[in-house]
């Protein structure tokens, strides 16, 4: 059974860092999964933050996080990360990581998942 496990969140002043995990398992090695990030802010829609190819060597940014986010992965150990630096309030939200297709980094969508981790919360205020 593929699962994805988040963590990482917590609360954090403006201006400040956090780095986010995502745990993965039950994909195979011959499996392609892309795998994003995602959040989802209250009476607000869930939004792509940042997605990354399988191998690593493809992403895609949401432009509000643009120079402040990076995505990573770490194929050896199953793990993805999300590096969060110059956090603002606005960014506050539950972050989800997620795996689908191809398709996934590319347009960096809810609708490409196809598998969700049950998400972590960041809170930015001083």
């Amino acid at each position: 059974q593929r699962r994805l496990v988040e963590s990482g969140g917590g609360l954090v002043q403006p201006g400040g860092s956090l780095r986010l995990s995502c745990a993965a398992s039950g994909f195979t090695s011959s499996d392609y999964y892309a795998v994003g990030w995602f959040r989802q802010a209250p009476g607000k829609e869930r939004e792509g933050v940042a997605c990354v190819s399988s191998s690593g060597g493809s992403t895609n940014y949401a432009d509000s996080v643009k120079g402040r986010f990076t995505i990573s992965r770490d194929n050896a150990k199953n793990a993805v990360y999300l590096q969060m630096n110059s956090l603002k309030p606005e960014d506050t939200a539950v972050y989800y990581c997620a795996a689908g297709s191809r398709a996934l980094v590319r347009f960096c969508e809810v609708s490409q998942a196809d598998v969700w981790g049950q998400g972590t919360q960041v809170t930015v205020s001083s």
